[in-house]
C-alpha cells in the first residue's frame, strides 16, 4: 500500500504523553507526527472537530528534550483494537516557526532519536 501524505510522518518507539494545557490532564500517547500533526491514542473521549492546546515534550541526540505547546484542531477518531482506547488525528494550526522547524528536523532524524 502506497501512502500519500502532504508531508512525512514519523512513528515513536517510546511513550510520549500529550497533555490538555487547560485542564493539565494527558490526553493519550503520540503514535507518529509529522511538521503538520500528529496521531495519538487516547483513552478518552475527546470532540471531534473541537480545538485543543496540547503538550509534549521530543527528545534528540543532538539537541536533548524540546518541549512543544501547540493549538491543534480534533478532525477525527476512531476505534482502535482494544477496548476503549481511540486513534484520534489533529493537524497543528498553532505552532511556532521555531517549532515547525524542530518537528521537520525530528521527523527526517534517525529512528535512534525520539
Amino acid at each position: 500500500m502506497n501512502e500519500h501524505r502532504r508531508k512525512p510522518r514519523r512513528r515513536l518507539d517510546r511513550v510520549v504523553e500529550v497533555m490538555d494545557v487547560m485542564t493539565e490532564s494527558v490526553i493519550g500517547r503520540i503514535g507518529n507526527l509529522s511538521e503538520n500533526g500528529m496521531l495519538i491514542q487516547a483513552e478518552q473521549t475527546l470532540t471531534e472537530d473541537a480545538l485543543y492546546q496540547v503538550r509534549f515534550a521530543l527528545i534528540d541526540d543532538e539537541a536533548g528534550r524540546h518541549g512543544f505547546e501547540v493549538g491543534v484542531h480534533h478532525l477525527w477518531a476512531e476505534p482502535a483494537a482494544m477496548p476503549g482506547v481511540s486513534w484520534i488525528g489533529f493537524r497543528f494550526i498553532d505552532i511556532s516557526a521555531d517549532d515547525t522547524l524542530r518537528l521537520r528536523e525530528w521527523v527526517a532524524g534517525d529512528a535512534d532519536a525520539q
